[in-house]
């Protein structure tokens, strides 16, 4: 017993040499439970809504009132007007708008001619929970226009809302796609990247590169590139077998095979960029490994890959506008689900290369040359 209380007390002393891995063991279960309790089933929120008025009658004003009523209470969407049913529609499909709510000329007239009038609404139903969400607020305005005034008997018209749908029906695996591809990058770049690294160090492999005469930034990026070159693989992979089991109509189109290639490219790059601002301190080889399940959370769930962002409270939503996954999902959902062009995912790779850039030039002045 003497020499198993030995062992045991040399790892206890191990284990409280590292605080960092203290407080990981013991907090992670509790921001694992925040997070994945926030991430799924919140209420969505905050949608955009694009309204087209063709006809500017007094029930066309009346849905608009209605409209910004569910703005400003529930706040289940927000409203924008167009003039131009095409800009709309464009906006539409480049992600700016949730879905366009269209009031047809005449309306006004047939509402008081108790015709039965149609408004329209084109809603994008790549993901199911925002067009289900939309749907119902959207049928809840108009059903609260078919109620009769208080002051009078005359009955109310009955006005119905026509659900149109931008694309073909999105199974749930379809939707999980983008999220598994960018997960899979993430992967590679912990395993391939971050742990080699610490390993690396921790096997005093490091110091045959300190005595050269290479610079840190060389040395960074040389370290960058390696890593981002083994997640593109990952991410290749996935995304070939991924978008066959999942049906994704067309995956291999040239065109979109390039765009989908480069915004692989740019999210290794960044993840890798990342990690090594993460790990450019760091001793202990099992720090990372505990860093990996806070890191998988903290940047998978909040990023809207399995669960639409307009459902996340205030603070996880600032959570999601800094994180990474949040582009990288959002570009690819773009690009595999709807098949946009680069002006729906402009913005996505703007963020991720200017996130690459910072995080590469903090872990390069943070990198020391000294054993």
């Amino acid at each position: 017993m003497h020499r198993t209380w030995a062992i045991i007390e040399r790892e206890l002393r191990r284990f409280r040499r590292s605080p960092t891995l203290i407080v990981m063991s013991l907090f992670f279960p509790i921001v694992q439970l925040v997070v994945l309790g926030y991430a799924f089933g919140g209420i969505v929120k905050h949608l955009k809504v694009g309204v087209v008025d063709q006809d500017h009658g007094i029930s066309a004003v009346k849905v608009r009132e209605l409209c910004n009523a569910v703005a400003n209470g529930a706040r289940t969407f927000e409203t924008t007007e167009y003039s131009d049913e095409g800009r709309a529609l464009d906006d539409l499909r480049n992600g700016r708008i949730n879905g366009v709510l269209i009031i047809p000329p005449e309306f006004s007239r047939l509402h008081l001619e108790q015709a039965a009038p149609r408004v329209a609404l084109i809603e994008d139903n790549t993901d199911n929970f925002v067009a289900a969400t939309l749907t119902a607020s959207v049928d809840g305005v108009i059903t609260a226009l078919k109620q009769p005034p208080a002051d009078t008997h005359r009955l109310a018209a009955q006005p119905t809302l026509e659900t149109v749908e931008v694309y073909p029906y999105v199974p749930y695996i379809q939707y999980l796609l983008p999220g598994s591809i960018v997960m899979s990058v993430f992967m590679m770049v912990m395993i391939g990247g971050g742990i080699i690294f610490i390993d690396d160090k921790a096997r005093g492999l490091h110091e045959g590169y300190l005595v050269t005469p290479i610079t840190k930034l060389e040395l960074i990026a040389g370290f960058n590139l390696s890593g981002t070159i083994k997640a593109v693989m990952a991410g290749v992979v996935l995304m070939t077998v991924g978008s066959l089991i999942a049906g994704i109509p067309n995956p291999f189109a040239p065109l979109r095979l390039i765009k989908v290639l480069m915004v692989i490219v740019v999210t290794a790059f960044a993840l890798i960029s990342l990690m090594f601002l993460l790990m450019v301190r760091v001793t202990d080889p099992l720090v990372p490994r505990a860093m990996f399940g806070v890191l998988n959370t903290m940047l998978y769930f909040p990023s809207g890959a399995v669960y639409p962002r307009q459902g996340f409270p205030a603070w996880m939503q600032v959570i999601s506008s800094v994180d990474p996954f949040t582009y990288a999902v959002h570009a690819l959902k773009s690009l595999l689900l709807k098949d946009t062009g680069l002006a729906a995912i402009g913005g996505d790779l703007v963020f991720l290369i200017t996130f690459s850039v910072v995080t590469m030039g903090a872990a390069t002045l943070l990198f020391r040359r000294t054993l």
